[in-house]
């Protein structure tokens, strides 16, 4: 639904890893526009994505535009595609670093579109880091390469959500070995900081509640599985709460997921990776979606990869990528709506 007098504002999806699936949901999700998709458009290559359509046989017609601002009133009759020429014709499942630079002059576009503020939110498929690392790609991933084409000055985060579950991860792609040696009572509260306040905004969540997982075993039973339970993750939660957010914890891990528990918090803050990915993906395993949060704009993706091992077969599941199209117009919506607030205020 829109204001009277705002004028409707498209999704970008980028192309994501050409060789990988992402192509293919796209179409898949341009065909399922009736069953309440919102009207985006793709950063790709039209005439890969019309090959990719006769391939997978998938019925999607596109249509180049010239502007983010054509797409609305097209979407209805075909996939609206800003063009972002690929130099080299990549198969499926072989990716090339010679695609380097479509890859990411689509997520540059992207991003540059949304802080001009001429599209609602960026929705990224997945990449293929190997590929990128070839053609000279020096960051960690998506969400670091997005937070410094935005000019954050602190590191951005990441939220996985589904219907069920929204978790934050405080440390992310590294060993487990890594996480527990680089986890940090500022890193804790950072990322508290940073999830509430995208809850309030975002997610319209009045008061947001945090659940705190705590690092180790029974959260580390008075210190008898390790200290770092009492000396790190339990000062983040009093310095969280002195700030004035409702957060609690270390919870067990093994027991703060069950149905019950998830009633109690609006998003569980998780010391590693797996200890966050591991409930959400069993609880929800297609729909879910990765978010970034503290960036000046909405950024979704799929919580997949690029799954190199049916690309190009139309056995591709879009379950998550219309999820992450869903949840970018709700919470893009959801933004607009606070800033409406304080600018009124």
């Amino acid at each position: 639904m829109t204001v009277a007098g705002e004028r409707e504002l498209p999704l970008a999806l980028t192309m994501g890893e050409p060789a990988g699936i992402g192509g293919e949901i796209a179409l898949m999700a341009w065909a399922r526009r009736a069953d309440r998709i919102p009207p985006f458009f793709a950063i790709d290559d039209p005439a890969r994505l019309r090959a990719l359509a006769r391939r997978t046989g998938i019925a999607a017609a596109i249509e180049p535009i010239a502007a983010p601002e054509d797409a609305p009133s097209i979407f209805p009759r075909a996939l609206p595609v800003l063009a972002e020429p690929i130099a080299v014709e990549v198969a499926p499942g072989r990716p090339d670093a010679a695609a380097a630079p479509a890859v990411l002059g689509a997520i540059d576009r992207a991003v540059a579109l949304a802080l001009a503020g001429r599209v609602a939110a960026v929705v990224t498929n997945p990449i293929h880091k190997a590929a990128l690392y070839a053609a000279g790609f020096r960051h960690p991933g998506h969400t670091e390469y997005l937070a410094d084409k935005a000019g954050l000055r602190h590191p951005s985060v990441m939220m996985l959500v589904s219907a069920d579950l929204r978790v934050v991860p405080v440390t992310i792609h590294v060993s487990l070995r890594e996480a527990i040696a680089g986890l940090t009572a500022d890193a804790i509260v950072h990322c508290g900081r940073i999830a509430a306040a995208a809850l309030a905004t975002d997610f319209a969540v009045a008061r947001p509640r945090l659940a705190v997982a705590g690092l180790n075993p029974h959260a580390g039973e008075d210190g008898h599985m390790g200290r770092e339970d009492i000396d790190i993750v339990r000062p983040a939660i009093e310095r969280l709460r002195a700030a004035g957010i409702a957060a609690t914890g270390p919870h067990p891990p093994d027991t703060m997921f069950s149905a019950s528990a998830r009633k109690t918090y609006d998003a569980a803050l998780c010391m590693y990776h797996d200890q966050a990915l591991i409930p959400l993906k069993t609880l929800d395993f297609d729909g879910g979606v990765n978010v970034t949060l503290g960036l000046p704009f909405v950024r979704t993706s799929p919580d997949h990869g690029t799954a190199f091992d049916i690309a190009g077969t139309g056995r591709a599941r879009p379950d998550s990528l219309i999820a992450a199209l869903r949840l970018a117009d709700v919470l893009a919506r959801n933004r607009r709506a606070a800033q409406r607030g304080r600018d009124v205020a």
